[in-house]
């Protein structure tokens, strides 16, 4: 069965606007920005006979869709595609050692060593095995129409995934808040339609 799928990141937050990391382990609220972003985004998308949303389990993607949850469509949740874990890097502001930290991390990705990991973190191979179940998910689910919002690492390994691209080449799928990525599935492969689409913020005049 045919499937559109809508993959969007969440809407701003107050640490990405200050460049604080987040990370599965911080559950920021959406700042005013990022609400108007959501807005946008529903303004933008609403007239598309959506049958579910799925967001993770961090309540920046709840509030991202909240638009849609309130005019009734089914909402459900999964923890699969929460952001990765960034370790002991969470919640602090970047600095030279942490940016050193992250690029070594990085490197070692693109070079295909998928376990290297930020201390106390998740590695890519980690991040990987739950975001395939959720693909895995998401190939037996009954809806033509879906819409999911996530997080920005979280996508980039999706996305790599849905294309049966190796994880070293994550750094290619670039995002912004409430940037949709659109995925057609049919027969039995994810055909990327749209990439980072953030024309509903040029439309509002939020970029």
């Amino acid at each position: 069965m045919k499937k559109q799928i809508y993959i969007v990141r969440h809407g701003e937050t107050e640490l990405n606007r200050l460049q604080l990391v987040q990370g599965s382990g911080v559950d920021a609220k959406l700042n005013d920005t990022g609400r108007q972003q959501a807005e946008a985004f529903f303004n933008h998308y609403q007239h598309i006979p959506f049958e579910v949303v799925i967001t993770s389990g961090l309540q920046r993607t709840h509030q991202t869709m909240e638009p849609f949850i309130n005019q009734g469509l089914p909402w459900e949740q999964t923890t699969d595609i929460n952001e990765i874990s960034w370790g002991v890097h969470e919640g602090k502001t970047t600095d030279l050692v942490m940016r050193q930290e992250y690029q070594t991390m990085i490197s070692d990705w693109q070079a295909g060593r998928y376990d290297s990991s930020l201390e106390g973190g998740e590695s890519a191979n980690d991040l990987a095995l739950r975001l395939q179940r959720f693909v895995d998910h998401l190939r037996q689910r009954p809806e033509s129409t879906i819409l999911v919002c996530s997080h920005g690492r979280a996508m980039r390994c999706l996305m790599a995934l849905l294309q049966e691209d190796p994880l070293s080449e994550m750094e290619k799928f670039h995002h912004h808040n409430t940037g949709l990525y659109e995925v057609v599935y049919q027969p039995d492969i994810f055909k990327l339609i749209r990439q980072n689409d953030i024309r509903h913020l040029e439309s509002a005049q939020l970029v």
